[in-house]
């Protein structure tokens, strides 16, 4: 079943009104007919499962069948710090982690960052990476559209995630897993969670420093050197399995 997002204004007596780029995409498309059934989100966690009633040129609209009862959002709020990493890497890591159940997503310049944005440039890139989000979210059927926010320096972020409840920097020079199993069993529903990744080059020493003062918790991920896309999924697995299995119980 295909998902859509849709403003709260655009719902009203049991009618959703799709408008925009979403007409084209559900009309030329998809193809889809008058009676199929789709899924729609107001973006505030709310789903709707809807059926087409009319498809116009410039709108479709929907009949609200009920609420669709399953919750797809993990009970924390989760921010993902990312290092800017070269290439094609943080589009594939912004997908992943919008599956995976983020919140927000921050691309992080760090010291070793390859790819060094200018104001233009990254206005250009951030408005990609939003609509990267905004299809994972729709595929992994997520009842909000994760945010991407405008990139930080490394301090902006260190002191942006001082307002969140546990602070967890996956390092690779960090030795033991107990630590990090403490740390992830320790989070409880309701917490706001900031992991910070590193680039491909790594955290600085300076930037640990930085953490460590900041409070921030040092974890490691295992014995092996994991590339900077690989950190930030296994992360958010681990993370993901700890809070839904507790879901589950």
């Amino acid at each position: 079943m295909f998902q859509f997002f849709v403003e709260e204004e655009q719902i009203a007596e049991g009618v959703v009104t799709i408008t925009g780029g979403d007409v084209n995409h559900i009309k030329n498309v998809l193809r889809m007919k008058v009676g199929q059934e789709v899924r729609v989100s107001c973006g505030s966690g709310t789903s709707y499962l809807c059926r087409i009633s009319h498809l116009g040129d410039l709108s479709v609209e929907l009949v609200i069948d009920g609420e669709d009862g399953w919750d797809r959002e993990l009970p924390c709020q989760v921010y993902l710090f990312q290092g800017i990493p070269k290439q094609d890497k943080m589009e594939l890591i912004i997908q992943k982690a919008v599956e995976l159940g983020v919140c927000a997503v921050i691309p992080v310049a760090m010291k070793h960052c390859v790819v060094r944005l200018d104001e233009k440039k990254a206005q250009a890139k951030v408005k990609r990476w939003q609509g990267i989000a905004e299809s994972a979210a729709k595929q992994s059927k997520r009842g909000i559209i994760p945010k991407v926010m405008e990139p930080m320096t490394y301090s902006e972020a260190v002191s942006f995630a001082q307002r969140l409840d546990i602070r967890l920097v996956p390092y690779e020079n960090q030795r033991g897993m107990k630590e990090t199993r403490e740390r992830m069993e320790s989070i409880n529903p309701g917490d706001s969670i900031g992991m910070f990744i590193g680039p491909e080059g790594g955290f600085a020493l300076e930037e640990i420093s930085l953490a460590r003062e900041a409070g921030m918790k040092i974890i490691s991920l295992g014995r092996r050197i994991l590339r900077t896309e690989t950190a930030s999924l296994t992360t958010l697995a681990i993370l993901m399995y700890q809070l839904e299995s507790r879901m589950d119980d």
